[in-house]
């Protein structure tokens, strides 16, 4: 049974009471501060209380009060719920425009995942198998390493921080457990989870969820939101959680909320998209069918390579005991036709929004994603280049090839190469990739490791299998007698 603090205090006093320790702690010394922002209830709480106390304490003291940095910063993994985007964006605006007319040392940063390890990059690009609760391979990329660098940033800078969590003991065991794990000598500062000279400060960490709403929606917002709007995101809501700022990958999936990402599939329904079909934002439905496709299709041998991406491969264990070979990355049809049906539910989900008339920005996928997914892609052997012809049919527009992505051969050059290996039974994709090393290293002075990175190759597991295969051939094909 959660226990209200507002019904034990009452609520204009215990907020009080919390004004004057905010103030107080910011007060204290030169540490800047950075407070987790996720557009949720908590999160917003957390951010109003001290908007408003900085709001207060420069109305009592004036300006030189304000003697340090507080940087608000949310996450952006890139598939969060279109919607959710669209509405903390909007916040993040207002935040800054409020904070620059109250004259506040405040500033809201959104930080994003890298192209590079985006998910898309690494699922279509280079065939990362979809998430799942052992492999949760977004959470580090997508969440934990775009926030880490900007703490770590600040860190270089004022020696330590403060980073302002808005997670409450009530909301969950585990979070319960989190937050008393890196207590100190039980005052108001927490040791980081992972980063050393940051230190965690939770002021609303014994709010039960009736004070979160009941301080919502009886406080006016300092920066101008509809909290009454955010209440709504919530109606309805098959779940009332929210996603946090990641501090570790032991913290809960986000499946469950509808600040998650709209792509997640470590959870087994989805709870965000469905809670929003439910609502009438029926152009949320092609996404929730292309999630439920990434579900599908994650175990389906066919759709997977049979060595990892190390070259090794590996062996599990059926239920009777025998032996069997694990699967390793999706193989480029499986990436192929994720991309085309990924393309497809964003142009499908536009069309179904302009309909509604909803204002829904539905970019599923960015440029600089599919500049990557091509390189990756021809990397593992499509010479084919299919992507700028796949992009083209479903987009109705041509895909922008820049001069540094030209293809390696022409395709009278890619049939003669493939005819040349099929007369000497000698392995394609092993020529391939031997030829894409070759280019990768062709324009650099020193070459040093190209003889290494070959013997690399030449040993993967899956090219010593091919090999025997091709001995066998060989073989079995000989005629002995001539």
């Amino acid at each position: 049974m959660t226990t209200s603090v507002f019904k034990e205090h009452g609520m204009k006093n215990y907020i009080e009471i919390k004004t004057q320790e905010i103030q107080a702690l910011y007060k204290s010394d030169n540490r800047p501060w950075v407070i987790g922002y996720s557009g949720g209830k908590d999160s917003t709480t957390t951010l109003q209380l001290i908007f408003s106390a900085m709001i207060d304490l420069i109305e009592k003291e004036g300006p030189k009060a304000l003697h340090k940095n507080i940087y608000v910063i949310t996450s952006d993994t890139l598939v969060e719920n279109p919607l959710i985007i669209d509405f903390i964006t909007s916040n993040i605006n207002s935040i800054n425009a409020a904070a620059e007319s109250y004259r506040l040392p405040l500033t809201a940063y959104s930080c994003k995942a890298s192209y590079e390890e985006s998910f898309w990059t690494l699922l279509i690009g280079k065939g990362y198998p979809s998430p799942r609760q052992k492999f949760r391979w977004c959470t580090h990329r997508l969440k934990i390493k775009p926030i880490d660098r900007f703490i770590e940033e600040k860190i270089q800078e004022h020696e330590e921080v403060i980073v302002v969590l808005g997670v409450r003991s009530q909301e969950s065991s585990s979070r319960k457990q989190t937050i008393e794990s890196h207590r100190i000598n039980d005052r108001l500062l927490k040791k980081h989870a992972t980063l050393n000279n940051a230190f965690t400060y939770t002021p609303i960490e014994s709010f039960s969820t009736d004070d979160v709403w009941g301080y919502l929606l009886h406080n006016k917002n300092p920066w101008g939101a509809n909290n009454t709007e955010l209440f709504g995101l919530y109606k309805d809501s098959q779940d009332s959680t929210e996603c946090p700022m990641q501090l570790d990958e032991n913290t809960p999936s986000c499946g469950n909320s509808r600040f998650g990402c709209w792509t997640c599939t470590v959870v087994q329904k989805d709870k965000s998209l469905t809670g929003f079909l439910n609502n009438g934002y029926y152009e949320l439905e092609p996404l929730l069918e292309f999630r439920d496709y990434l579900m599908d299709i994650r175990n389906n041998p066919d759709y997977r390579q049979s060595h990892r991406m190390n070259g090794s491969i590996y062996y599990t264990k059926n239920a009777d005991g025998t032996r069997k070979q694990g699967l390793g990355p999706f193989n480029l049809f499986a990436r192929t036709e994720i991309l085309k049906k990924l393309l497809t539910a964003q142009e499908k989900a536009k069309e179904i929004a302009k309909d509604l008339e909803h204002d829904t920005k539905l970019e599923l996928i960015t440029e600089e994603e599919l500049h990557l997914i091509r390189m990756h892609w021809m990397e593992s052997g499509d010479w084919d280049d299919t992507l700028p012809e796949l992009y083209q049919k479903i987009m109705q527009k041509k895909f922008n090839i820049q001069e540094n992505e030209r293809e390696i051969f022409q395709k009278n050059d890619r049939a003669r190469l493939s005819q040349i290996c099929k007369k000497y039974n000698v392995d394609l994709e092993i020529i391939k990739q031997l030829i894409q090393l070759e280019s990768k290293n062709a324009n650099l002075k020193r070459r040093r490791n190209i003889i290494t990175e070959i013997e690399q190759l030449l040993h993967k597991d899956w090219i010593h299998e091919d090999i025997v295969e091709s001995l066998e051939d060989l073989k079995d094909g000989y005629d002995y007698e001539n």
